[in-house]
């Protein structure tokens, strides 16, 4: 066997696949429960939606190269991986290309296929307490309605102490020259070197996402606050609109737009970079949820393409 049949083989045997008649998602448990691809096929040629995986990443099981990941049990960095809570310090593995343990567990880990049909399948990852102090069960149920994504992540805490918790979607979207999105915030993050934040601004006047930027002119790697819960990407040189819908408590935006590549990330998330080291701050919304033992939370995101008719 070659090297790429081989590759091709992994491909097939790593892919959970669910499609609507209009929509075909392929998803990839075993890399971080993470979505593969999210793609319309117009007149025999693919419209991908979402950054699609090669092969490759798919086989080495890289939920970072994927079109989507799940964000449990919080989205973006803790400072240090050190944070207190209830009168515990608590330390997370730290290694020196990721000193503050970004993004939690999800994406590290396999998921289980607990539910697969047509149109639906849903995931789940359960966690036991370790350095992370307390056991939880995450859960995502993904679907398509009329060529609609529609995602639903889920954190249930199975401790018997009361556990911090955040969670989101971390999407790539493709990144064109004329790329643009729009989304109503009040407000962002400043960060340090170290993309942890410093201080609460608003938003930049040349690059609003209220009034709407090119992906192409910005650099952000930012957390905006305020969020209306409603954003919309377009691609006018292709004819191409998408709206990102999410629900309570996705509150804040996490925006990445790394100059030069071919994609772009916006985040629907429930807490700010940092949220549990700043829980004790009365004037800032962090979005940090604290989870009595058995509570469960929930939130959807629905992402809804359309093509210039």
């Amino acid at each position: 066997m070659t090297k790429n049949s081989a590759v091709a083989v992994a491909q097939r045997t790593e892919l959970v696949s669910i499609s609507d008649g209009i929509a075909t998602v392929e998803i990839a448990p075993a890399a971080g429960g993470a979505l593969a691809s999210y793609r319309w096929w117009r007149d025999g040629s693919a419209v991908d939606w979402l950054r699609p995986a090669d092969p490759v990443a798919i086989s080495r099981r890289d939920a970072g190269a994927m079109a989507c990941f799940p964000l449990v049990p919080y989205s973006n960095r803790i400072r240090g991986g050190r944070f207190e809570f209830a009168g515990r310090s608590i330390q997370l593995p730290s290694q020196p290309d990721d000193p503050h343990y970004e993004h939690g567990h999800g994406w590290r880990h396999p998921w289980t296929v607990v539910s697969h049909q047509a149109s639906m399948v849903v995931l789940r990852y359960r966690h036991t307490a370790d350095t992370w102090p307390w056991s939880y069960e995450a859960e995502q149920r993904i679907f398509l309605a009329d060529g609609s994504l529609c995602m639903t992540i889920a954190v249930h805490n199975l401790s018997d102490a009361p556990m911090p918790v955040g969670f989101g979607l971390h999407p790539y979207f493709p990144s064109t020259p004329w790329t643009h999105v729009q989304a109503r915030v009040s407000g962002m993050w400043e960060t340090d070197a170290e993309v942890l934040p410093i201080r609460h601004v608003p938003p930049p006047a040349g690059a609003d996402p209220s009034i709407g930027f090119d992906v192409s002119e910005v650099d952000f790697d930012t957390v905006f606050t305020g969020w209306a819960r409603r954003a919309r990407i377009t691609w006018p040189e292709h004819g191409r609109q998408l709206d990102i819908e999410a629900g309570a408590p996705l509150d804040f935006l996490v925006l990445y737009t790394p100059p030069g590549e071919p994609f772009f990330c916006a985040e629907p998330v429930s807490n700010i970079t940092d949220a549990f080291n700043r829980m004790d701050d009365e004037k800032i919304h962090t979005g940090c949820i604290v989870l009595a033992p058995g509570q469960k939370q929930s939130a959807s995101i629905r992402f809804t393409p359309s093509l210039a008719v």
